[in-house]
């Protein structure tokens, strides 16, 4: 009997570009030769340069979604975008709280690349206290950890790695501080866990940006360890698949 691959779960909104969100999860997961079952969390309207609509599904129906594609195949992974509202935040958590063997990876979304908010602003502590506690891996970039962690800004790596303590401190039992946006020659990306020295993943800052680069890793972490990769070489491998995918414009 053919033994079937585990399939990612995608909890993430659509984005009419084509630019981020659930397009953009499903390429990177198939890149690893994996499929996708999806939890529709909401539809936007977007451009590359604008959001210009977005229309959260009601929270029933995304956990009802999850409850069914965790039942209709085997899911080794899941990974966790846009989820809008608080209401879908807790939904979300119920469903975790019944599968707690399987390994989540949360990138926080909370503003689109263009500035758009993707994330009720009333929705955040029930982001950071329900939900990434039971998550295996949070994924935010400067600008989600500072104001997950209540700040304005982040001035300095080490108020990076300050604010990402912060978050373990709030029970994320690891945190990989995303250097994406940051300066400099190199673009580091920093995971850290309770108890564990920080390790550092490096490459080289590219000359090109490109949009959904946040939920390709993620989830690309999420298909590696599905394929029961180590957290620590599952990030390594992820970064360097983003890296190539900026470096030729896909």
């Amino acid at each position: 009997m053919a033994i079937t691959a585990p399939r990612v779960l995608v909890v993430a909104g659509s984005d009419s570009s084509g630019g981020a969100g659930l397009s953009r999860d499903i390429e990177a997961i198939a890149a690893f030769s994996l499929h996708t079952a999806l939890a529709v969390s909401a539809v936007t309207v977007q451009t590359h340069r604008q959001v210009l609509a977005v229309e959260a599904m009601p929270p029933a129906l995304v956990a009802d979604q999850m409850r069914a594609a965790l039942e209709a195949n085997p899911v080794g992974a899941i990974k966790i975008g846009m989820l809008a509202t608080k209401g879908t935040i807790e939904a979300v958590a119920s469903v975790l709280h019944e599968h707690p063997h399987l390994p989540a990876v949360l990138d926080p979304v909370l503003a689109a690349s263009s500035g758009g908010a993707l994330l009720e602003p009333d929705a955040v502590a029930a982001l950071t206290h329900d939900l990434m506690p039971l998550c295996r891996l949070i994924t935010p970039n400067l600008q989600e950890l500072a104001l997950l962690a209540g700040s304005q800004s982040v001035r300095s790596g080490e108020e990076a790695l300050h604010q990402g303590r912060n978050l373990l401190d709030a029970g994320a039992p690891a945190v990989l501080v995303k250097g994406g946006h940051g300066s400099g020659t190199w673009s580091t990306d920093i995971l850290l866990r309770p108890d564990s020295e920080p390790v550092r993943f490096e490459a080289l800052r590219l000359n090109r940006s490109l949009r959904g680069t946040g939920c390709m890793l993620a989830s690309a972490i999420a298909a590696l360890m599905a394929l029961d990769t180590t957290l620590e070489e599952s990030v390594r491998r992820a970064k360097q698949f983003v890296h190539d995918r900026i470096g030729c414009g896909a």
